[in-house]
C-alpha cells in the first residue's frame, strides 16, 4: 500500500503578487465542549490490570508520540519497564515511533535508545512488506496504539489497516489499544467512491468518520480483511467515553507534527481539503489548517465567510508568511479560523471552497495533480464547486451514501 504523503501532500511554492503583512499568531484557549471527566484509554485499561491480556506472546508495538498512558508515560516503555510483556519490535508509521520526521518521512531502521528495542520503519510498507517486518522480528501479537484525529485521509488508520492485512498473512493476534475519537462522534461528508482510492484513503468510510481505531479495526475486518482476522482480533476499549468530543479528558500529545491542538482537529476534516487547492493550507504556519490564503486573498473573504453564519467560530482577517510549503517566504492574505464552539468542518470548507471561487477567481484553483478528488474521495465536490453551485446542493450531493454508511457503521461501534 503506497502512504506517500510527501507524494500526495508535499507541493513547491506558487508565485503570485505579494501582499503586505506579518506571520499570524493565535492564542490558545480551552476546549469549549463539554467532556468526559474520567476517561481511560485502552492503555490505560490494560496497565491497570498488569498488561495481563498481552502476556504469553512474542509482542511488535505500532505506535507514535500518542501512544501514552494518562501518567504521560509512553506505552513501550511502560511495558517494556513491566517485565509482564514481551516486546520484541516497534514499527513507526509516517513521523516515526518517536515523532520526530516532518510529513513524508520516517526515522528509519533504528535501536530505541531508552529501551534497547528494534525499530522497524513501517511507514510505505505494503501488508506483503509488513508481514515480512513481523516473520523477522517473531511477531505473535501485533498492539496497535496510535490517536487518530476522525478524518479519513488523516493516514494512520490506512497504517492500522494495511498491518491488520499483514497479521492476517502472518496468523498474528492483533489487539487495537482504543482511544477515544478527539472530534466525537457525529459523521459528515461525501464516503470514498473506489475509483479514488489512495493513500490518503482506501475504502468506503465518510470523510469524517466518526470512529475510533477500535471501532474502525472491526469494520475493516468484517468487510475488506481478507481472510478476516475474526477472533484473532480484539479491542482494549476505553473506559468513561460516550462518544463526544473527548476534550481535555486525554492528554493531547500532537499525532503530527501539522496536528498542534485539538482545534487544528476540529476544522481538519475540512481544512484538509485546502491540501487540494492552491491556496496554503497554512503548513509553515503557527497553526495549519486554521489559516487559510494565498497571495491576493484579501478582507473580503473573512466578512463573506463571517457573514454566512457559520455556527461555532469566526474568521478573522490575517495575513501570513509560510516559512514551508505553498507559497513559501512569500506574504499571503487570508482567513484564521477562531472556534468557539461544536463546529461542522466539511461544511466550513465547503463555505470556504465556494466563497473563494466567487471572490477570487484566478487566484482560487485546484492542485493539478488531482489531489482535491482523493481528499474528498470523489470528484463532486470539485465538480460542483467549479459549475458554481451553492453550499446546500455541493453537502446535499452526499446525504444519500452519507446515509448509508452511518446504517453501516451501527454494527461496529462500541460506545454511545
Amino acid at each position: 500500500m503506497p502512504l506517500s504523503r510527501r507524494g500526495f501532500l508535499t507541493t513547491t511554492a506558487l508565485s503570485a503578487p505579494p501582499l503586505g503583512g506579518t506571520s499570524a499568531c493565535a492564542e490558545q484557549r480551552s476546549d469549549p465542549e463539554p467532556v468526559d471527566t474520567e476517561v481511560r484509554t485502552g492503555a490505560d485499561v490494560l496497565a491497570g490490570e498488569g498488561w495481563r491480556r498481552l502476556a504469553g506472546r512474542r509482542v511488535g508495538v505500532i505506535t507514535n508520540p500518542t501512544g501514552v498512558l494518562g501518567s504521560l508515560q509512553h506505552v513501550v516503555d511502560a511495558m517494556h519497564a513491566s517485565g509482564a510483556v514481551n516486546v520484541v519490535a516497534v514499527f513507526g508509521p509516517e513521523h516515526g515511533f518517536r515523532g520526530t520526521s516532518q510529513a513524508g518521512g520516517s526515522e528509519g531502521n533504528v535501536t530505541d535508545p531508552r529501551t534497547g528495542l528494534p525499530v522497524y520503519d513501517a511507514y510505505g510498507a505494503g501488508p506483503e512488506q509488513l508481514a515480512g517486518m513481523f516473520r523477522k522480528a517473531g511477531v505473535e501479537r501485533v498492539v496497535f496504539d496510535i490517536a487518530d484525529v476522525g478524518a479519513r485521509f488523516y493516514t494512520y488508520i490506512w497504517t492500522m489497516y494495511t498491518a491488520m492485512r499483514a497479521a492476517a498473512l502472518t496468523g498474528a493476534e492483533f489487539v487495537v489499544l482504543d482511544r477515544p475519537n478527539p472530534i466525537g462522534n457525529q459523521v459528515a461528508g461525501p464516503v470514498l467512491d473506489p475509483r479514488f482510492a489512495s493513500g490518503v484513503g482506501e475504502l468506503p468510510i465518510a470523510q469524517q468518520h466518526g470512529m475510533t481505531v477500535g471501532e474502525l479495526a472491526r469494520l475493516f475486518d468484517a468487510e475488506h480483511v481478507d481472510p478476516p482476522l475474526g477472533q484473532r482480533l480484539s479491542v482494549a476499549r476505553a473506559e468513561g467515553w460516550r462518544g463526544r468530543a473527548a476534550g481535555a479528558a486525554v492528554p493531547w500529545v500532537p499525532p503530527s507534527p501539522n496536528m498542534p491542538t485539538r482545534d487544528t482537529a476540529v476544522v481538519y476534516p475540512g481544512t484538509g481539503l485546502f491540501e487540494g487547492t492552491l491556496l496554503s493550507e497554512g503548513r509553515g504556519t503557527t497553526h495549519p489548517f486554521e489559516i487559510i490564503g494565498a497571495p491576493g486573498i484579501d478582507w473580503r473573504w473573512a466578512d463573506a465567510l463571517n457573514a454566512a453564519g457559520l455556527s461555532g467560530l469566526r474568521f478573522r482577517e490575517t495575513s501570513f508568511v509560510p516559512t514551508f510549503g505553498k507559497h513559501a517566504q512569500q506574504t499571503c492574505g487570508g482567513v484564521q479560523l477562531h472556534r468557539s464552539g461544536e463546529v461542522d468542518a466539511i461544511r466550513v470548507a465547503i463555505t470556504m471552497l465556494v466563497t473563494a471561487r466567487q471572490l477570487f477567481g484566478p487566484l482560487f484553483g485546484w492542485r493539478p495533480d488531482g489531489m482535491i478528488d482523493k481528499l474528498a474521495g470523489t470528484d463532486r465536490v470539485r465538480a460542483l464547486v467549479d459549475r458554481g453551485a451553492g453550499v446546500d446542493e455541493v453537502v446535499g450531493s452526499w446525504e444519500a451514501e452519507l446515509a448509508e454508511f452511518r446504517r453501516l457503521r451501527e454494527r461496529f461501534l462500541l460506545y454511545r
